[in-house]
Parts: C-alpha cells; structure tokens; sequence
C-alpha cells in the first residue's frame, strides 16, 4: 500500500505525477494555506505533506494527527512550523534552501532601484498623465551605484545580494550577521563586518536578508529606524515581523526615512494600513521567488525531499535538505 500524502498548494502536473508513482496524493488547490480545522483533517490520515508557506504547524496540530511523519515546505523559510514542536512529535522537516539564492537576490535589488529611483511613482504619473514641465524635478531620487549598501544576514541570499552590489553597482558593502564571513570571502565582495548600530549609521541604502526567528522579531524597529539617515533605504526581502511595520509607516510618513520596498509584511496577507497610502513605499506580495523557473525548482526539490525521506522501503529516510534531521536514528 502507497503511503499517503497531502498536497496543499497547486503545483506543476509533472511534479504531482512523480507523487502519484510513489504515493496516495490528497491534492488540495489552496491559495494561501488551509485553515487550522481543514489542515488538521486533512493531516490526520498522512504520513507526509508538501506545504505552501502559509500552512501552518504547531503543537497543536501535531497533536491531533497520529500518522505524520515528515513535512516538506516548499520554501526557503519556515516561519510557519513549529520546529520544536516538530521534533519533539518525530516529524521530519525540510525545506527548499539555495534554489530560490539568486531569484530573491535579484528581486531585492529590483525592490531597491524601484524604491531608490521612485520608479513606481513615475510609472503612476506617466499613466494618469501627469507628465508636465515640472516631472524632472518632482522626481528628483537617491543614487544606488557607488553608495553604501547594508546587509543585515549574511546567509545564502545575503552573499548574493553582495556580490551583485559590489561587482554590479560598485557599492560598498557593509554586514552585520550572527557570525562572520570567512576573510577571503569578505575580500571577494569588499564587504566589511560591522556592529548592528554602525551598520544602521552608515548605509545609504539596508537590506533585511534574515531568517524569521522569536530572537530576530522586530530586529527593526522604531529604534533602529531613528539610528538610520533620513535619506536612507529599506528594504525587508527576509520575513514578515523582522521589521516592525507600524514604526517603518510612520517614519516613512514623517520623512524620518526616504524610502522602502517590502515583499514581506508581518501578519500577511494583511498588511500595516497605513503603508497602503505613502508614496515612499514599494510594496509587492511576497514574490521574490516567482519566476517560472525558480518556483518549478521549489517544488521538485521538495517532491524529491519527500519521496527521499517517505517513499522508500524501511521507514522515514534522510532527505537533501532536511532542517532537524536529529529526528532520525544516528545510522540514517
């Protein structure tokens, strides 16, 4: 008898059709995460799940399905299960690390120029047709080549981040992280390791690249924010609740800071209400990793973590990117 499974999230027919050989595929067409009473009847005669982000796992959950033994996010982060609470049940986690690097590298830079330059607001103005002799000033903006960048998380993306300003836009590049770059690497990309409150005084220009953790909440906040220039950048392309949304709101609208770009927001898909209404922000909806590619490599990588780990004779197996792999036997 297969093993069964559920799917909570649309995925590509090619990669249900790899499920369908090695399992009993439950696949459920959510858009953003089932609801706790749907996801726990669901679970509860699983072995295992392919997860959006929005799918939410915690003890309580765990507590309620008896079969479960591995979860597989088709993620990069994994904010939304219960990690702790995942091994002390012996649930099996993974997620999708590296595939999605270079994508939200890009994307952050993207958010950055369109945040900078104020591109989104010319965009508006060209299509109510607004465009008079006053539009070249108006739309007077902040350089992003040759300035400083900040780098707050200096994990797989912010490397990237790095070396796309250093070697792309000739920037100089500032990191704070919990532990420091090797040398070598920092003189690859000119990066220079700094304390938080020197990277929050320097950069014309920050980007929160860190994972979502209970220690990193609101690793920005409103005190943070009044360490910044006022004519500084912020970028959040890490999680929702590394920045406390409300202080960023009210110094964007204060002019205490010049600009931002948010692909992630704490609490989304709802969002801060007043960021809905400041022309000095940038907001997209959590979509660094959206591009065809990218997001097909997301959900093989986690098909292939779940057949590594569930579909294979003799138990649960370790799969290519587990997170607490300590769940399984030391000879695994």
């Amino acid at each position: 008898m297969k093993p069964k499974i559920l799917v909570t999230h649309s995925i590509e027919a090619s990669a249900l059709q790899r499920l369908a050989q090695v399992f009993e595929v439950d696949f459920r067409d959510s858009k953003a995460g089932l609801d706790r009473t749907t996801l726990i009847a669901a679970l509860r005669d699983k072995q295992g799940a392919i997860l959006c982000p929005y799918d939410r796992v915690d003890d309580g959950v765990l507590a309620a399905v008896d079969d479960l033994r591995v979860l597989c996010n088709t993620s990069a982060g994994f904010n939304n299960l219960d990690i702790a609470a995942c091994t002390r049940h012996g649930v099996l986690c993974t997620n999708t690390p590296d595939v999605t690097t270079g994508t939200t590298a890009d994307f952050a830079f993207g958010l950055l120029l369109a945040a900078a330059r104020r591109i989104v607001e010319a965009d508006e103005c060209v299509r109510q047709g607004r465009w008079d002799a006053s539009t070249y000033e108006r739309f007077m903006s902040l350089d992003v080549h040759g300035k400083t960048l900040g780098i707050l998380g200096m994990g797989r993306i912010g490397r990237a981040i790095a070396r796309r300003a250093a070697l792309g836009f000739g920037m100089r590049v500032l990191y704070h992280s919990r532990s420091r770059m090797c040398e070598e690497s920092e003189r690859e990309i000119a990066a220079g390791y700094v304390s938080k409150p020197e990277l929050l005084r320097r950069s014309d220009h920050l980007i929160v690249a860190l994972p979502y953790t209970p220690e990193t909440h609101h690793v920005i906040g409103a005190q943070e924010i009044g360490m910044m220039r006022p004519t500084a950048t912020l970028i959040n392309i890490g999680r929702g609740g590394l920045v406390d949304d409300h202080a960023l709101a009210m110094a964007l609208k204060e002019r205490r800071l010049a600009a931002a770009g948010l692909d992630v927001f704490e609490g989304e898909p709802a969002i801060e209400p007043l960021l809905r209404s400041l022309p000095n922000v940038v907001l997209t909806p959590h979509i660094a990793s959206a591009t065809f590619s990218t997001r097909s490599a997301m959900v093989h990588l986690a098909v292939d973590n779940l057949i590594a780990a569930l579909g294979q004779p003799g138990g649960v197996r370790l799969p290519p990117t587990p997170i607490n792999p300590e769940v399984l036997p030391a000879q695994v």
